[in-house]
C-alpha cells in the first residue's frame, strides 16, 4: 500500500493593525521624533494631574465598549482647540486607540485662523482648504486614515457628539465663561496660553510654533498613557 503523504496544517490568522505599524506623513513622523518625543519627557508634574484624567477616560470608556469622544473648547474655536483637536486624532491613531474620536469647539464661532493652519503644516499635515469666511479645512496626517475636518463652530453643534464626550477646556475664558457644559459626562481643564497675543509681532510664527508643539506633546502623553 502506498504510503499517505502527510502535508502540514497551515492556519491563516487576521493580522491585527499594532501601532508598530502605523506611520505618520514623513514630514510629520520626523516632527514627532524629533520635537515631540523629546518634549513628552519636559512635561511638568502638575500638567500631568490634568492630562492623566484625559488618559483614564479615554481607557474607561475603552473598557466599557464605548467610542472616547474628546471634544476640546476655546472661546473662538480658531486656534488652541483646533490644535488640540488635530493632535489628539493623531496620537490616538498612532498609538491604535481606535475608539477614540477628537473634536472642538466654542463658546462663539469665528474661523480657524490661518496663522494656527500655518503652524500645523509647518509641524508636516497635509491640508486642504474650502472658501468662505469660515472654511472647512480637511487636515490629513497619513495616508491611512481620513483626513479631519475642521472649522469653527460652538461646541454644542450638531457635528459634535452631544452627550457622554469629554470637555477638555483648552483657555480660561472659556473655562469660566462656560460653567456646564450641557451633556458632558466628564470636564477637564487644560489651558493653554493664547499664541494670538503675538499676532502681528516678529514673535508670532514661533509662538504658533511653541504652542503647537506644546499641545502636541501633551496629548502624545495621554495616549501614551491611554495605551498601557
Amino acid at each position: 500500500m502506498t504510503p499517505l503523504l502527510l502535508l502540514p496544517i497551515i492556519l491563516f490568522h487576521p493580522v491585527e493593525t499594532s501601532p508598530m505599524d502605523r506611520t505618520l506623513h514623513p514630514e510629520l513622523q520626523r516632527y514627532v521624533n524629533e520635537r515631540v518625543l523629546p518634549a513628552v519627557n519636559d512635561i511638568p508634574a502638575e500638567r500631568k494631574e490634568s492630562l492623566d484624567l484625559i488618559a483614564a477616560f479615554v481607557k474607561e470608556r475603552k473598557a466599557a465598549g464605548s467610542t472616547a469622544d474628546l471634544t476640546f473648547i476655546c472661546t473662538h474655536n480658531s486656534r488652541r482647540s483646533h490644535l488640540s483637536q488635530l493632535w489628539a486624532a493623531t496620537a490616538a491613531w498612532s498609538f491604535a486607540l481606535d475608539h477614540v474620536r477628537t473634536y472642538s469647539g466654542g463658546t462663539e464661532a469665528t474661523a480657524f485662523n490661518p496663522r494656527a493652519v500655518a503652524a500645523v503644516e509647518r509641524a508636516g499635515f497635509q491640508v486642504l482648504k474650502s472658501e468662505g469666511k469660515n472654511p472647512i479645512y480637511e487636515v490629513s496626517f497619513t495616508k491611512d486614515h481620513a483626513a479631519e475636518s475642521c472649522w469653527s463652530k460652538k461646541y454644542d453643534d450638531a457635528a459634535n457628539p452631544q452627550k457622554d464626550f469629554c470637555a477638555v477646556m483648552t483657555c480660561s475664558e472659556a473655562d469660566k465663561n462656560c460653567p456646564i457644559v450641557f451633556g458632558a459626562l466628564d470636564r477637564i481643564s487644560l489651558p493653554y496660553n493664547d499664541p494670538k497675543e503675538a499676532d502681528g509681532t516678529p514673535e508670532e510664527a514661533a509662538r504658533y510654533d511653541e504652542r503647537c508643539l506644546q499641545i502636541a506633546a501633551e496629548l502624545w502623553y495621554v495616549m501614551q498613557q491611554a495605551s498601557k
